[in-house]
């Protein structure tokens, strides 16, 4: 049997308290949360939305850094290399974390073995909308008049891999359509020339459409997720109007270096469960076009795994490439 001496024993209950309050005292400094894609847009929104809360909770500031570029990967990338200690967060979405990986033949991360979730913050699905010159009213007339001229028809996104042209790829592969895609630098732009008249409809996001959907500019046929959403409830699913199978959600959630300490990752956990179930959260995301959620760290895992199987396949049957 070995013995510890006096003084090794009086040793280490010296160090002990400094060992609790180190662990007890995260976040002692101020944190950083990746968003990877411009300011102004639903990332850059939900991001410092968070940021914001989770200063008010810490009293630690979360300075949003904006690294665009690249689908998101920039970001992405720049995330995976940051020191796993929880004071690096990112905000990821279906793009960068699901989709890029099958899009680009080179990337500086791996978002199944570089990142760790630590929460679904929001959901939300886009919108099929069509230029008012178009002669349709609903998805199945979309359907008829698509066959009927078939080349003629032009949709729009935010740019290859973006929501907008995965549920373009996955409506086409559904129902055998002839539509060419016309990739814009944001969905905005795309917006903007459709109604204009420049391409006759668009899988948009809820917050570039919408207003002009109200206003009548534009008309909404369908949403793409896989069920009705409580935000849009008018609004049939384009599997309901049509397209069996038919389901894209676009979603947001906060990820951390793979290696972050289980008890940080449990810690920030907690915090963004109580931020999404709060009633300000839930009406600040609304009026985005997007419904709060949150999950387990583990959960968000799988839901991550689940999309990356599911669009790599998308991608794979469209042919789509990012470089």
């Amino acid at each position: 049997m070995k013995f510890i001496s006096v003084s090794a024993v009086a040793l280490l209950v010296s160090y002990a308290p400094a060992f609790t309050q180190a662990a007890d005292t995260y976040p002692a400094k101020p944190l950083r949360l990746i968003a990877p894609y411009p300011p102004g847009g639903a990332s850059d929104i939900i991001a410092r939305f968070l940021g914001g809360k989770l200063a008010d909770v810490w009293g630690q500031q979360t300075v949003v850094d904006n690294r665009a570029g690249a689908n998101g990967g920039i970001g992405c990338e720049l995330a995976a290399k940051s020191p796993a200690d929880g004071y690096t967060l990112l905000i990821g979405n279906m793009t960068p974390i699901a989709a890029n990986p099958s899009l680009y033949r080179k990337l500086g991360y791996d978002s199944l073995r570089d990142f760790a979730g630590i929460s679904l913050v929001a959901v939300g699905p886009n919108i099929l909308v069509v230029n008012t010159n178009v002669p349709v009213k609903s998805v199945q007339e979309l359907l008829a008049l698509a066959k009927a001229k078939p080349g003629s028809l032009n949709f729009g996104s935010g740019g290859a891999g973006s929501p907008a042209h995965l549920a373009g790829e996955l409506f086409k592969t559904l129902t055998g359509v002839q539509m060419t895609h016309v990739p814009y630098k944001g969905t905005v732009l795309s917006v903007n020339d459709l109604i204009a008249g420049q391409v006759q409809l668009v899988f948009s996001d809820a917050p570039p459409a919408l207003p002009h959907v109200k206003s009548g500019r534009l008309r909404a046929l369908a949403v793409t997720g896989a069920k009705r959403t409580p935000l849009m409830p008018e609004f049939p699913t384009v599997a309901e109007a049509g397209v069996p199978g038919f389901a894209l959600d676009n979603w947001w959630g906060i990820l951390v270096p793979t290696g972050t300490p289980k008890e940080r990752v449990g810690r920030i956990n907690a915090e963004l469960v109580k931020i999404m179930q709060s009633a300000d959260a839930k009406t600040r995301f609304a009026n985005l076009g997007v419904e709060a959620v949150h999950s387990t760290p583990g959960e968000f895992d799988a839901y991550i795994r689940s999309e990356y199987t599911k669009l790599a396949k998308v991608i794979k049957d469209a042919g789509a490439k990012a470089d």
